[in-house]
């Protein structure tokens, strides 16, 4: 499967994203993969590469327009998102907008799977009411960023490992409080021996405590990730 760069601009701000179609000449669903804190790296092509495969077009969006050469730098781009609820959904949406206009994508099939500070994105999304049939989640942080309002709408998908240092009991709880008070579709699977960034091979050369890579949860969560999407697209 060959990506296809993408660069798209979001309030003057240059992004670029990654495209993989695995249409195959006809009009499917669309999956937009929202990456990491650390921004769009091989992690996220390679989703979007295996979500092609599939036979969904997928779009690995751009939220920072900028390459982090440091984790400081990341977090950097990440805390400017995170301290404007507002900038946040422009920038998804503009991912969004991107992939909805593909000719391949079949008009309101539409999903979301986001990793990390991509589970961030994808919440807020279906917050600020965006036309997604569901919301997909590896390792989600569920800090909310600042000026998030609304209540998240529809099928609701999140993966955590059970010893994940960035995703204490208390916002375990608060996110179940939401769905419930929103009504949603949801789900909370919880690996039990897992910490952060379970997905992502490269992770442990980091060398952070608590974030490791688990290749049985990873090919677990991909299946449950498939089996929703089949469920979500079939109804």
């Amino acid at each position: 499967m060959t990506l296809q760069r993408v660069p798209y601009d979001c309030d003057g701000v240059a992004l670029t994203g990654w495209l993989a179609d695995g249409s195959g000449g006809r009009r499917a669903p669309g999956v937009l993969v929202a990456h990491e804190g650390t921004g769009v790296t091989d992690h996220v092509k390679d989703v979007a590469e295996r979500l092609a495969a599939e036979g969904y077009v997928a779009f690995a969006l751009d939220m920072y327009g900028a390459t982090a050469r440091s984790v400081e730098e990341a977090t950097g781009l990440m805390g400017a998102l995170m301290a404007d609820a507002a900038l946040l959904r422009r920038r998804a949406g503009a991912g969004l907008d991107q992939l909805a206009a593909r000719p391949e994508v079949a008009a309101g099939r539409l999903a979301v799977l986001g990793f990390c500070f991509g589970g961030i994105v994808a919440l807020e999304m279906l917050r600020d009411a965006a036309p997604l049939r569901c919301a997909i989640a590896c390792h989600p942080s569920f800090k909310k960023p600042q000026g998030s309002t609304g209540l998240p709408r529809g099928k609701v998908l999140m993966m955590i490992g059970d010893q994940d240092p960035i995703i204490p009991a208390e916002d375990r709880d608060a996110f179940r409080a939401e769905m419930d008070e929103a009504g949603a579709d949801w789900q909370l699977h919880i690996f039990g021996g897992v910490g952060h960034s379970f997905t992502n091979p490269a992770v442990d050369a980091l060398g952070f405590p608590g974030f490791r890579h688990d290749a049985q949860a990873a090919a677990r969560a991909w299946t449950m990730t498939l089996a929703m999407l089949e469920e979500t697209f079939a109804a």
